[in-house]
């Protein structure tokens, strides 16, 4: 993270600069589209975003440990360590040795935003290591609640608003929900290798499609046109549920709105570039040609010129939450020690 953005922000204590430096990495290294998306908000909110990525990206992780081959049993008591760290980071006067919990807690603390949130999402990441499929879509939306409605939740106070907040509240957990079908449709065939299947079963049958024609498809590389249906249909699913997001980007502050329209936009790609590939999903993982990544950020950086010369010639009052208070001292309030995610 740069210098001038923890400055921007009034971030001064240099352990808590380092937590936040932290996160940034985490959101430079793993999320690319969600990273972009980022580099279009002012400097100032920047790192709060980055904290709430941060320890979202730890505790996805700690439960998709792979690479080195952890038991269940282990990953659950690392998330359980987590867990306890998150809810002694969030005390009034609370410490945490984990610097994703340091820079989340102050950002909480910064903006105001509700303890809740954190705490549905580190219920929906203990479930992950127990459920491993969902016989219905509500039952899909039960988790995905706290996987990814509320990280839209938590962004809601960082990004502004220019309606009360819960006028726009569920357009952001909607797009929240929206970014994390995309993922789902993007990853199944990694989902699967980690023994999930994350599109709801309901869907799947109406396609004649169940787990052992996934696994088969997978393991043998062969298509099947009752999986490709199934993944049209997911799409066509998240397609709808980008709709009901959508019309929450004119309710955020104005010098935020490009960030979101850019995320909305690249993750949109996402789905289309599924498509393009011929829903093969299941095989191989669809990627944003580089080239329209680089226009659309272009597109967004030309819309945040623009947002910044209205906002210096026509001030407008928007509810961006509590302002940005000085850096909490190493054993104050904060001073304690992570859709998946990455509207038009």
């Amino acid at each position: 993270m740069t210098d001038r953005a923890l400055d921007a922000a009034g971030i001064t204590d240099p352990t808590l600069r380092d937590a936040y430096a932290c996160c940034h990495r985490l959101a430079a290294r793993h999320g690319r589209t969600y990273f972009l998306a980022t580099r279009l908000l002012p400097a100032d909110r920047r790192p709060a975003v980055h904290a709430l990525y941060g320890f979202a990206r730890w505790a996805d992780d700690i439960v998709d440990d792979l690479r080195r081959r952890t038991t269940r049993q282990e990953r659950g008591e690392a998330l359980a360590r987590l867990g306890q760290s998150l809810e002694s980071g969030l005390r009034p006067g609370g410490r945490s040795a984990e610097p994703v919990v340091r820079a989340l807690a102050d950002a909480a603390a910064r903006y105001g935003i509700d303890h809740r949130h954190f705490f549905d999402f580190m219920a929906a990441m203990r479930s992950d290591l127990e459920v491993t499929e969902y016989a219905t879509y509500d039952e899909l939306c039960g988790y995905m609640h706290g996987s990814a409605a509320v990280i839209g939740l938590q962004m809601l106070p960082v990004l502004g608003t220019v309606v009360p907040r819960e006028e726009a509240a569920p357009h952001a957990a909607a797009l929240g929900v929206a970014f994390q079908l995309t993922n789902f449709l993007r990853d199944v065939g990694e989902d699967l290798d980690r023994g999930r299947v994350y599109l709801p079963m309901d869907l799947l049958r109406a396609h004649d499609v169940d787990r052992a024609l996934l696994r088969w498809s997978r393991d043998t590389g062969r298509r099947d046109r009752r999986i490709t249906a199934a993944l049209r249909a997911t799409e066509d699913l998240t397609r709808g549920v980008y709709r009901a997001a959508a019309p929450g980007l004119p309710m955020l502050a104005p010098v935020s709105r490009p960030c979101i329209r850019t995320a909305f936009v690249l993750y949109g790609a996402i789905l289309d570039a599924v498509a393009d590939g011929g829903y093969a999903a299941l095989h191989r993982r669809a990627v944003v040609p580089r080239r329209r990544r680089a226009a659309v950020a272009l597109d967004g950086f030309a819309r945040v010129a623009a947002a910044r010369v209205g906002a210096r010639g026509n001030r407008f009052t928007a509810s961006p939450g509590p302002q940005p208070r000085p850096s909490a001292p190493a054993d104050g309030p904060g001073g304690g020690r992570r859709v998946r995610q990455e509207i038009g």
